[in-house]
């Protein structure tokens, strides 16, 4: 259920970041990009190159940590390999094998060290029900790192969902509404309980589109934190978004203004 955290989080920046796409004649695409939170900057460059089934991501971050991925899709039908690095981290190696059929898909992982830590995730079910589960075991603790579940339904304009998170530990609902697909219109919420702190969070939002190339967007949660953002596609695939930020129960407290901006040829 992409749609319903995209619509209440996507998009929503507190900084200042910058994102610049080429592609090459040969078909390799080159993303730069850097964000810039209070005093500190961060910035990676990342590179991909696809040759038939074989797609392979580079990006060199500014903490000079080089983060690399495999993918092979396909060499068997509805199946995907993986394989992915981070260096210097010798203990990030990681191989992973996909499968997807219509109506199931099942993921496992398994870290390339000697007491790896393994993950399996699968989904079973319809375009109407969905029922999955996420699952990591540490062989070297012995124990499980994550354990979440959760079920979905849907229509042609209602996607609603229920998660069991943390190992047990969060509970969370949310619920997507498409009202007016002609303006992209929509509403949606979400409702989280921590059974450990007994505190529920809960997230209302919406959108809608002024025109073909501009969006506005705007939640509040139950703390009182309420931010908007107008996103505007001043050419293809070229956006520019503002957002802001404001906490109504301490509004004494400055604002927080975002802008993002991303440019593809």
């Amino acid at each position: 259920m992409a749609k319903g955290p995209d619509l209440l989080y996507k998009d929503y920046h507190s900084d200042h970041k910058f994102v610049l796409t080429t592609y090459s004649p040969t078909g390799v695409a080159i993303t730069a990009s850097g964000t810039k939170k209070g005093e500190l900057f961060i910035a990676d460059v990342n590179t991909v190159l696809k040759n038939k089934n074989v797609t392979t991501d580079i990006k060199v971050d500014s903490n000079s940590h080089l983060f690399t991925t495999i993918t092979v899709d396909e060499p068997a039908p509805g199946l995907k390999t993986i394989f992915s690095c981070k260096i210097p981290d010798q203990r990030s190696g990681k191989f992973e094998v996909q499968y997807l059929h219509d109506y199931a898909g099942i993921s496992t992982s398994v870290g390339l060290t000697a007491n790896p830590i393994v993950n399996f995730s699968g989904v079973v079910g319809t375009n109407v029900v969905a029922l999955g589960t996420d699952v990591a075991f540490d062989s070297q603790t012995g124990n499980f790192t994550k354990c979440n579940a959760g079920f979905s339904v849907s229509n042609a304009d209602l996607i609603a969902s229920l998660t069991l998170n943390d190992k047990g530990e969060t509970l969370n609902a949310s619920y997507y509404h498409t009202v007016r697909p002609l303006t992209n219109t929509a509403v949606g919420g979400e409702v989280s309980h921590s059974f450990s702190t007994n505190e529920n969070t809960i997230t209302v939002g919406t959108q809608h589109s002024l025109d073909p190339l501009t969006t506005v967007k705007a939640r509040i949660n139950n703390f009182g934190k309420a931010s908007a953002l107008i996103q505007h596609e001043w050419r293809l695939k070229s956006l520019i978004t503002l957002s802001g930020e404001v906490d109504t129960k301490a509004l004494d407290n400055s604002a927080k203004f975002g802008l993002a901006l991303a440019l593809k040829p």
